[in-house]
């Protein structure tokens, strides 16, 4: 299945594969040092997938992905043990031989490093299918410095993320291939695979598909492919939801795969298939492919009409405005940061214009993947600048198109003969094909000159900021009970104490996530009868994080921002923890004030 760029690459491409990703894993791991040894999670659901697959392996059912240490054990999930797989493995394997503690730390570095590894391989792959060997090398070197790319495939970040653009790669790398029905075949198992795992793959699986079915329209020798695909994505996906979801399989579902996304999927194939049949002219293969993209539209507004309107729909208004509108990996690029944005859109736009250069310039069968990879990556950044966390994927399928146009600077620059300025003009070819890694020094040296300076007394914090949520871990040293805490910071709890909790930000238990966001946002008395009727022991907050942040500037006189002023209440009794996070005992003998009339 190698193509024959791969091949003509031969063994030594595959050495500076594994020398690039052996730097680049030596490099994140020396830098993620600390954050390993003191298991400080990049992101909530790092935790939280950690302690899925724990709990897994204690006992719970593989058809049982609620978390039933939120909301008193009434906290479902729409998460897929596909990604729980690797994980498992890991720990069973080293756990005998190092204890439960190294092995979890083994296990969130190997892990994703492993997807990192997957991905560097195929982006060689991809590259190999459009562009020379050298070109190649280069697409080798870019791909680690894709800031976007490593944030999703570095140590400790064990969410689905990364495997996600790994089986994006996979497809891509496949429809670039041999245009076979095994090609197809494995291509359509690669995107069952990633819709098993999240939903929210569905853009970019979409987006393969439709380029396939435009390859096919544009020359007919592509059908084998386009059926093998199409088949094997319907098929794999119900095989891959029967294996995930057992006796849940028609429990009807808009956020994860479900018998209405199913339908579709089948509709898809039977209409993509019946399609191929009308191959004489452009014209009619078009028209074909039109009436089976209607059939598969038709089939989800009369199977689950409910998911035109999308997951988060029917949130309560404070969870929709203080939790989901602040989740910014789903959100649009230009709600994000300056910096982050153009780290996001950096890379992309240079593979565009790499892309558009090599397209116009090759020949054949080169020209026709050139020009595959070019729609796809269009359709990626397009994707990606109304949902970054997309951006991880426009960003990989960027680095072809990026180490071409690298490659053409660099020529033109060795041609220079003053030495500075040729050194300057391999430095600028460096910057230019890799833009993330200017916006990442920029925002290095503004985080290094904002530390230093001094902030005015009116705009100083109440008090000491946390650094991070494991700061709150100190309530571990109490005896077990439920803690009242951010949605952002229970995660981390419930993966290292022994405690239990309300709510996480998991858009299936609204309404445990609207009882602690309106816990915190009330006024005192409101806030107590929440947070009893909660059956919480202990409350806990860090002062200085995102979601502490927004319950301060948004509620003034809320409970929580009156707690950070340091107003206390005598039904809360204050834990002393050893940083800066903030924790009381819940005392529940003292009577409810009586409300005013």
């Amino acid at each position: 299945m190698l193509d024959p760029g791969l091949r003509r690459g031969g063994a030594g491409l595959w050495r500076a594969v594994f020398l690039a990703w052996a730097l680049a894993a030596i490099v994140l791991t020396l830098a993620m040092f600390r954050d390993i040894a003191n298991l400080h999670f990049p992101d909530p659901d790092d935790a939280m997938r950690l302690l899925e697959v724990r709990d897994w392996l204690a006992g719970q059912s593989w058809w049982d992905v609620g978390q039933h240490r939120l909301n008193h054990g009434a906290f479902p999930m729409h998460w897929s043990r596909l990604v729980d797989l690797p994980l498992a493995a890991v720990l069973a394997l080293t756990s005998p031989l190092f204890g439960g503690e190294v092995a979890t730390r083994i296990a969130m570095v190997v892990v994703p490093l492993l997807s990192l590894l997957a991905a560097m391989l195929l982006i060689a792959r991809i590259t190999a299918a459009v562009a020379d060997r050298e070109t190649t090398r280069y697409a080798v070197l870019l791909a680690p410095l894709s800031v976007p790319l490593i944030y999703q495939l570095r140590p400790m970040r064990i969410d689905h993320h990364g495997w996600q653009i790994v089986l994006a790669l996979a497809a891509v790398a496949l429809l670039l291939a041999r245009p076979t029905w095994r090609a197809g075949a494995l291509a359509g198992l690669a995107l069952a695979a990633l819709l098993t795992i999240s939903l929210e793959g569905m853009p970019i699986a979409a987006t393969i598909a439709g380029v396939a079915a435009l390859a096919w329209a544009w020359r007919p020798e592509r059908r084998a492919f386009l059926r093998g695909m199409m088949g094997s994505l319907a098929g794999g996906a119900m095989l891959l939801h029967l294996g995930t979801r057992g006796d849940g399989f028609f429990a009807p579902a808009c956020d994860a795969m479900a018998p209405g996304w199913l339908a579709m999927l089948a509709a898809a194939a039977v209409g993509t298939s019946v399609a191929t049949l009308a191959d004489r002219t452009l014209a009619m293969r078009i028209g074909a492919l039109v009436a089976a993209g209607i059939l598969t539209a038709a089939t989800l507004v009369l199977v689950s009409p409910t998911c035109l309107a999308g997951p988060f729909a029917t949130l309560p208004p404070i969870v929709y405005r203080v939790w989901y509108l602040n989740v910014l990996e789903g959100r649009p690029v230009w709600e994000q940061g300056g910096h982050w944005a153009a780290m996001s859109v950096g890379l992309p736009i240079v593979g565009l214009v790499g892309s558009l250069r090599a397209w116009r310039a090759a020949e054949g069968e080169t020209k026709t993947r050139w020009a595959m990879l070019l729609v796809l990556l269009a359709a990626a950044f397009a994707i990606s600048i109304m949902v970054n966390r997309a951006g991880a994927t426009a960003n990989a399928l960027a680095i072809p198109g990026g180490a071409a146009l690298l490659l053409t600077l660099l020529r033109r620059a060795r041609r220079v003969t003053s030495l500075p300025a040729r050194l300057g003009a391999t430095a600028a070819a460096l910057l230019l094909a890799s833009p993330g890694q200017a916006a990442a020094i920029a925002l290095v040296l503004g985080n290094a000159l904002a530390a230093d300076t001094v902030l005015p007394a009116a705009d100083r914090p109440n008090r000491p900021a946390c650094d991070r949520a494991s700061d709150a871990r100190g309530i571990g040293r109490e005896p077990a009970g439920i803690v009242f805490a951010p949605i952002d910071v229970a995660p981390d709890l419930l993966a290292t104490t022994h405690h239990a909790s309300v709510a996480g930000g998991y858009h299936r238990a609204p309404g445990a996530i609207a009882q602690v966001l309106e816990g915190f946002a009330s006024a005192p008395d409101a806030a107590r009868r929440i947070i009893l009727a909660s059956g919480a022991d202990y409350l806990v907050a860090c002062p200085g994080l995102n979601e502490t942040e927004l319950y301060r500037r948004d509620y003034p006189n809320g409970l929580w921002a009156r707690l950070e002023r340091g107003e206390r209440f005598d039904w809360l009794t204050p834990i002393k923890l050893d940083t800066a996070a903030m924790a009381w005992r819940v005392n529940r003998r003292l009577p409810l004030p009586t409300p005013a009339r």
